[in-house]
């Protein structure tokens, strides 16, 4: 019976601390999240309209900062973009060491972008700009994507949960 008592106290000791490590992890992100994007000064988030009239001014000679996966990336991004993982950005310096270099940054919709702005500017960088909206309102925009495998790509329309039917080989 003490087994019995004692398993079950354990049981919910357990239950009791995991719960109060998930809320703390859940806080902490949000604290993060706040401290990136106050980092990031307000001057330096720009619309995709912005991005996209400096793009077709720059003729390829911006840095275009695309920090999706790269699957992601393969499947469609802005011409002449770099790809880095959105974790990476510990890699930066060594990549551009120049603090004063103008990054654009984006990502899917503009969350991990939020991140690796706010990284860059806490390592020191002085020109990087944040895109809101990133990829999703660049197509939504109708404005030119590029695809590894297509050439020039252009999405007609986004949808965020695309409700596909279709059938394997083995479905026979």
């Amino acid at each position: 019976m003490k087994r019995v008592f004692f398993c079950l106290a354990l049981m919910l000791c357990f239950c009791a601390i995991s719960t109060v490590s998930f809320a703390d992890t859940k806080e902490g992100e949000k604290a993060f999240v706040t401290e990136m994007k106050t980092a990031i000064p307000a001057d330096r988030i720009i619309s995709v309209d912005a991005l996209h009239s400096k793009w077709e001014k720059a003729e390829g000679k911006i840095i275009l900062l695309d920090v999706r996966t790269e699957a992601e990336f393969d499947c469609g991004h802005i011409i002449n973009s770099n790809n880095i993982d959105s974790g990476h950005a510990y890699t930066m310096p060594k990549i551009f060491p120049d603090a004063n270099t103008e990054i654009y940054v984006y990502c899917r919709t503009q969350h991990r972008a939020t991140y690796f702005t706010g990284m860059l500017y806490k390592y020191g960088y002085k020109n990087v700009y944040l895109v809101e909206g990133g990829i999703v309102g660049w197509a939504e925009k109708g404005y030119p994507l590029v695809n590894k495998y297509m050439g020039e790509i252009k999405v007609t329309k986004y949808e965020k949960e695309l409700k596909e039917e279709y059938q394997h080989r083995d479905d026979k």
